[in-house]
């Protein structure tokens, strides 16, 4: 097995190699036999533990052990302790994943905070089978067929390839030391039922069972490879625009696709969204419709598919067609009518008249910056948009809340608020483009 470990470092995780690693173990076999193929491949390895108070004395000695065995072998270790139960409450999640989230945060501060470029775990190729079955058992696509990946950002997993009976073998052969954790034998646990019970009996039907999961993970992963390949060119196809805020989606673009639930769910999917029909629906929904997930907004306007963090959610622009009636404003109690006419009439708040010959279509509705500036109606001269919130005394939430039309890089008018001198009509004005607030009904008092 050494000899097979020492292959992997040269061929697949040569990167490991004369830098800083922290090795996250729990006194298990799994994690100490890491620790001693670490050691006889000469990486710099520290050791990280995480006691979850989770079994009495029991997990106090397991931090013991460590640090027993950090001291005889010479090796710096970290230690920390966690109310897992409290937190799973908490959270409203199983103690299994609040411990999982735990131990992952707590891993990559630590990474951050003294300099470890990787962070090393001891999962193996059974672990990577139980996932799997986990996985197939609740429904799942090719992503959740792939089973756990090698490396996933700072996290390495070079065990892998490697089988139980392989990491037992070597333990016993080499005399390393280790502690069972009485937990892993409750089958009340899915995870732990599919190791005592389901894949014995697999292997039990196919010795060589392990194998030929692993070429099956192999063909598999092939096929994502060549998935991720043609969706870079679909994503060519699709999206008409990239920032730090937002992905435009061309909806032609998408319905243009055989399937296009699928294709949503592959440009989608690393964005937390769940509901794929109602993604799909939105497709054919009113413009102004949205989607939420934990991180992200989903919005519908007009033939576009916006997305965007949900705390920028607010910095999404609006276009405004000069053959609009309504647009639906998202986020906020209003929506805006849109009226071409020839006739003109004193405006109010919720009223602007504008010269249409003076405007640069389509206009767009957005959050303001704090470099622009406008000419207020009925005064001289120019302001910045910040001196004027200011003078008007407006709040940080209010602030935060006001919407402004543009005309190319011009504001048009402060919604509900102040119009720029230099685009309000006047009676010598041919056309006249007519934008109202109609406030929603369930803002209104």
């Amino acid at each position: 097995m050494l000899k097979a470990f020492l292959h992997l470092l040269d061929t697949r995780f040569s990167f490991l190699k004369e830098t800083p690693l922290l090795l996250a173990v729990s006194g298990g076999i799994d994690s100490m036999v890491l620790i001693d193929l670490c050691q006889k491949s000469a990486l710099n390895i520290t050791l990280a533990h995480c006691n979850f108070k989770l079994r009495d004395d029991e997990s106090d000695a397991d931090e013991h052990f460590i640090r027993k065995i950090a001291k005889t072998h010479n090796l710096d270790v970290f230690s920390t302790s966690f109310e897992t139960e409290t937190f799973a409450k908490t959270t409203k999640q199983s103690v299994q994943m609040a411990a999982r989230q735990l131990r992952y945060e707590w891993f990559e501060t630590l990474a951050n905070k003294n300099g470890f470029d990787y962070i090393l775990t001891a999962h193996h190729a059974d672990d990577n089978l139980e996932t799997v079955l986990i996985n197939l058992s609740r429904g799942t696509g090719l992503d959740g067929l792939t089973g756990i990946p090698e490396i996933n950002g700072s996290v390495v997993r070079p065990m892998l390839g490697f089988s139980r009976e392989d990491i037992y073998d070597f333990a016993i052969n080499q005399k390393v030391s280790w502690r069972e954790d009485s937990s892993n034998k409750n089958t009340k646990y899915l995870r732990n039922n599919l190791r005592l019970t389901i894949i014995p009996l697999l292997k039990q039907l196919n010795p060589s069972f392990i194998e030929s999961f692993q070429t099956t993970q192999n063909h598999l992963k092939d096929t994502q490879s060549i998935l991720e390949d043609y969706m870079l060119e679909v994503e060519d196809r699709v999206i008409e625009s990239i920032d730090e805020n937002q992905i435009v989606y061309n909806i032609d673009s998408l319905q243009s696709l055989n399937n296009p639930k699928v294709y949503l769910y592959q440009l989608l999917k690393a964005y937390n969204f769940s509901d794929w029909s109602q993604i799909a629906a939105l497709l054919d929904a009113q413009s102004g419709k949205q989607i939420t997930s934990v991180t992200h907004r989903l919005l519908k306007n007009r033939s576009q598919l916006i997305l965007s963090p949900l705390d920028t959610s607010s910095k999404v622009s609006i276009s405004i067609e000069a053959s609009d009636e309504i647009v639906q404003i998202p986020f906020q109690p209003y929506n805006l009518k849109v009226d071409i006419s020839t006739s003109l009439e004193v405006p109010t708040k919720d009223h602007v008249y504008l010269d249409f010959e003076l405007l640069q279509f389509p206009l767009r509705l957005g959050n303001w910056s704090h470099g622009d500036y406008f000419y207020p109606s009925g005064m001289n001269g120019k302001k910045k948009l910040s001196k004027y919130f200011k003078d008007e005394k407006l709040s940080l939430l209010e602030k935060e809340n006001t919407d402004v039309i543009y005309s190319g890089e011009d504001v048009v008018w402060i919604v509900g608020k102040r119009a720029d001198q230099r685009f309000i009509a006047t009676k010598s004005s041919k056309q006249i483009l007519k934008l109202s607030i109609e406030h929603n009904a369930h803002s209104q008092e």
